[in-house]
């Protein structure tokens, strides 16, 4: 892995970070108000997961664009953006514009993402899979808490 390649990907998954942390409000009363699964972590929780998630996503990316020919790069670095977008917009989905439902159809679009990247880091690198790993199971577990939520506020 190069320097310069993991700098670009370390930005690019700082941008999303800072974009989604800008978004998101658990301190919000909208927030507060909903109900949620008694097996939802507690709040210091998920800035402790993500931080690490993120580091992960930066260093796979950096690890599969500098293993693949040029095509592939460029197929890669179209999915790796468009999975950074659907990250992203989640938070916005789900905090901002307060629309946990919508929130939901759009995470299923992030793990078919996920799947397609991890598949395509596969083919370049199986460390890079690996560490793209832990990002896809906790996608998936945030599905699911997205999902009790708007089961347990579907009459609200």
């Amino acid at each position: 892995m190069r320097l310069p390649t993991l700098a670009r990907t370390a930005a690019a998954v700082t941008v999303t970070a800072a974009a989604g942390a800008a978004v998101t409000n658990a301190s919000s009363r909208w927030y507060q108000r909903l109900r949620k699964p008694t097996w939802q972590p507690p709040p210091v929780v998920f800035p402790l997961a993500w931080t690490p998630l993120y580091a992960l996503i930066a260093v796979a990316g950096a690890r599969v664009l500098d293993r693949t020919s040029e095509a592939d790069r460029a197929a890669f670095t179209r999915a790796y953006a468009l999975n950074l977008g659907l990250n992203f917009g989640w938070s916005a989905l789900f905090f901002k514009a307060r629309k946990p439902t919508v929130a939901l159809a759009e995470i299923v679009a992030l793990n078919a993402s996920n799947f397609m990247l991890l598949r395509r880091a596969a083919r370049a690198d199986r460390v890079a899979a690996a560490a793209l790993a832990p990002y896809a199971a906790w996608t998936l577990f945030a599905t699911a808490l997205n999902g009790t939520i708007v089961r347990l506020n579907s009459n609200r």
